[in-house]
């Protein structure tokens, strides 16, 4: 409520250029999934505490409201400027690539200024966080130093005269603000992008986030822009439902965002190159997995994995299905999950758990046939791996 009457205030006493900046800065920290990671569970927005598990520890949010005490209400346009695109917040604290500054530094300053502008627009919100909670060595943030010095390379996109201008925003947004990289590349051993495999696809958080060019079988081939722009917009496209943290990034940034915005990311990703994949062949699967998919699975995913439009996801040709590692499968075999709920489409549809239901053998044989069946052609998982699993909160 503050933060609105804080904007009538600026219009009547003639700040609308400032307003305007405050509207373009709300747009664009959406575009960023800023409220995401800012917001713990039943905390208030952008006061920080979220718990953000890494291979290295768990690390907790910054409360990113305007309180002076505990949040960036002292914080300069250069010192923000400098953290979101050199990943250093004031006092020289170097920031770790949890806050995605290696794709954020390709943000435009002026865009970088307007996000500033509108969260010294919030409420603020006294709410201190201890964000250092990484067991020794890795709570040494000057060893982040060396980090940026092998794997940081700052510098503003640059638009390509080669191509049209929808590529060019899609590029922007996707390699920028919109940091899909940072779930969707694969990390190496120090949490960098591995950029060889850029949008490949990456583990994260327990989840595999599947790979985001043209490739067949793990990537986007097949896929039409209209297709993708549904897909960002409603969490439904493709045949597929945005579910895990995909379903976040539909509900709180991508359903948010202009259809013109949408499309040129659509554009872009579906222009990339895609790298050549070797042939795989389907595995030999267990008999027991295709009566078990019959008995618990094909009332909603169809008898040949083709799914329901807008309430059961296709199998058949799926990304997700056929990914390099099934952690994703199996988390949701386990646990079950609920796909996005947007405007366009509130009403997400769900899947039971089947963790009760079936053991590790059992899901281990349903899965290796689901990821062999109808063309599909993946790596059987293993009973350990569904066991590992059990209970593991990613």
């Amino acid at each position: 409520m503050r933060g609105i009457v804080a904007l009538l205030l600026l219009a009547l006493l003639g700040g609308g250029a400032r307003a305007d900046e405050v509207t373009r800065g709300r747009y664009l920290a959406t575009v960023g999934d800023c409220i995401a990671c800012h917001t713990a569970p039943g905390g208030a927005p952008f006061a920080g505490g979220r718990p953000i598990a890494t291979p290295f520890g768990t690390l907790r949010s910054a409360n990113i409201t305007p309180d002076r005490a505990s949040g960036i209400g002292g914080w300069s346009d250069a010192a923000f400027d400098r953290a979101l695109r050199a990943g250093i917040a004031p006092g020289g604290k170097y920031l770790y690539p949890a806050c995605p500054f290696p794709y954020f530094t390709r943000a435009r300053g002026e865009d970088i200024a307007a996000i500033h502008a509108y969260l010294r627009s919030l409420a603020p919100v006294g709410n201190p966080v201890q964000t250092d909670a990484l067991p020794f060595p890795f709570d040494i943030r000057a060893l982040m130093r060396g980090w940026d010095a092998a794997f940081f390379r700052p510098g503003v996109w640059h638009d390509d005269p080669a191509q049209d201008a929808a590529w060019n925003r899609g590029g922007y947004l996707v390699e920028g603000l919109g940091h899909c990289g940072a779930c969707h590349t694969a990390k190496n051993a120090f949490g960098a992008d591995e950029t060889r495999r850029a949008l490949q696809g990456g583990l994260l958080q327990g989840w595999w986030a599947p790979g985001l060019t043209p490739a067949p079988r793990t990537g986007l081939a097949g896929w039409s822009i209209d297709g993708l722009v549904a897909y960002l917009r409603t969490g439904s496209g493709g045949g597929q439902l945005a579910s895990g943290p995909m379903a976040e990034v539909v509900e709180r940034s991508t359903s948010h965002l202009s259809d013109t915005d949408l499309r040129a990311m659509a554009v872009y990703l579906l222009a990339r190159p895609a790298r050549t994949e070797v042939a795989v062949r389907p595995a030999p699967t267990p008999l027991a997995g295709e009566a078990i998919y019959l008995d618990r699975c094909a009332a909603c995913h169809g008898r040949a994995g083709e799914g329901t439009a807008g309430l059961f996801p296709a199998l058949r040709g799926s990304a997700v299905v056929q990914a390099p590692r099934p952690q994703t499968l199996i988390r949701v075999v386990l646990e079950g999950g609920r796909a996005a709920a947007t405007d366009a489409a509130p009403t997400g549809a769900a899947m039971p758990g089947f963790a009760s239901l079936l053991d590790n053998d059992e899901i281990a044989a349903v899965l290796a046939y689901i990821r062999n069946s109808w063309g599909n052609a993946s790596a059987p998982p293993r009973p350990a791996q569904v066991e590992r699993m059990r209970g593991s909160p990613g």
